[in-house]
């Protein structure tokens, strides 16, 4: 899987070094389209050049249909081709499949990639609709169409891509861009495999373990981080202050999905207070859920250590949710995730405070945007040296395959258990 992202890495990073590709008709230099092609493809959004300034028509494309490989997957994408062209789906493909998708068994992920197609097309096809509507009013309907259909494959493909300078700054307080935009997000965030679920069983009762845990999650965090977020910046003069109350609130509540590893703004973040910005720091490391097109530790992955050391500081044995026990083995997992993404954070963010010129909390908030594919940033991109660019490609990289990968390996060796066991012995921790 990491070496077909790769491929599409490299294939788009040639594609926006043509001439073609750039405004000025002068190749664009190969760190900033590796940079591009990179950021597009882990769905991320971060860029150290204009994406409309910059890019042609062409360019533009590029970058549009790295965004969806990259969302989808492309191995999904080339077994819906195989499809249509009459192949069988080999189990290697599937195992791989498997992976890319996240899901337990090979069993159904042929079936999950036609249901994934036909969704995406639905919500983006509908997004766009809707946007190029609303745009019509300030463009021509050709442009409107055309950047309709760009910011809602963006959306929901949680890219966080745009084609105007200040992001979505200028349509903070429109209802219907709000709404749109942060739906796509929502959707495009909660897995294919929890979409597929709740339009197979459409009762709560009925819903896996997984999709239940998802959506409570996901609700919870949005509902929190509106609150939270609300109530940081409602003093701040250079945020929330000068606006009008329900604009207050629909701006908290963009800011507060946004993080979910989407990228778009309708806040400018460097006018964000520290407090705020750490906040914001964490939701981008939990980011979305397993097998969306999202990244980060996944929203499954903080609800299993969340509801393990509950129940560790309840006395309790027994890891339970909504009337099931989590395995030992699931949870272990999710351990694993975090700290091996906490640890990557940390080492590439402390390599970056030696080569860049920026405090803690602009390189951090840098980083775990990269890591999470989030796309939101303080204004360092622009500014980061060839070292700089080249760690943060690798930390995009690294995002949008290794957790998924990562959970997979580890997936498999806990399947693997050894015939010796140990005399046990205890520690004293804390």
């Amino acid at each position: 899987m990491a070496l077909g992202f790769g491929v599409v890495i490299a294939t788009g990073t040639l594609l926006l070094s043509l001439p073609i590709a750039s405004q000025s008709g002068q190749p664009v230099a190969v760190i900033d389209a590796l940079f591009t092609a990179t950021s597009a493809t882990a769905v991320t959004g971060l860029v150290t050049v204009d994406t409309q300034t910059t890019y042609s028509l062409f360019g533009e494309l590029v970058i549009l249909a790295l965004i969806q490989t990259g969302g989808l997957g492309f191995m999904t994408l080339s077994t819906l081709v195989a499809l249509l062209l009459g192949k069988r789906i080999t189990l290697k493909e599937r195992l791989v499949m498997q992976e890319a998708m996240n899901q337990l068994t090979v069993e159904g992920v042929v079936r999950l990639s036609k249901y994934v197609l036909i969704f995406t097309l639905f919500a983006e096809g509908l997004g766009a609709l809707l946007l190029s509507i609303r745009f019509s009013s300030q463009m021509p309907l050709g442009q409107a169409i055309y950047f309709g259909i760009f910011h809602a494959v963006s959306a929901f493909c949680n890219a966080g891509f745009d084609l105007f300078s200040k992001s979505l700054v200028d349509y903070r307080g429109d209802l219907l861009v709000n709404m749109v935009i942060t739906l796509l997000i929502i959707f495009g965030g909660l897995g294919f495999s929890v979409v597929a679920d709740i339009y197979t069983k459409r009762s709560w009762k009925r819903l896996s373990l997984h999709s239940k845990i998802v959506i409570r999650t996901t609700l919870l965090l949005i509902v929190t981080a509106t609150v939270i977020i609300f109530l940081l910046e409602y003093t701040n003069t250079k945020s929330l202050a000068p606006l009008p109350l329900g604009e207050k609130i629909l701006a908290s509540y963009f800011q507060a999905v946004t993080p979910r590893t989407a990228g778009f703004n309708t806040l400018v973040i460097g006018d964000l207070r520290p407090v705020t910005l750490l906040f914001i720091t964490i939701l981008m490391f939990i980011g979305a859920s397993p097998g969306s097109t999202g990244g980060g530790i996944k929203t499954t992955t903080f609800a299993a250590i969340a509801v393990a050391v509950w129940t560790i500081i309840r006395g309790n044995v027994d890891i339970e949710v909504f009337g099931r026990r989590l395995p030992r083995g699931t949870v272990l997992k999710a351990l694993a995730i975090a700290a091996v993404s906490l640890l990557l954070v940390v080492t590439v963010t402390g390599i970056l405070l030696i080569t860049e010129q920026a405090d803690l909390q602009m390189v951090l908030f840098e980083v775990t945007s990269a890591f999470g594919t989030v796309g939101l940033s303080m204004g360092l991109t622009p500014k980061l040296t060839t070292t700089g660019k080249l760690l943060i490609t690798a930390t995009m990289f690294t995002g949008r395959v290794g957790p998924l990968t990562l959970a997979f390996a580890i997936a498999q060796r806990l399947g693997r258990q050894g015939i010796k066991h140990y005399p046990e012995e205890r520690i004293i921790v804390g």
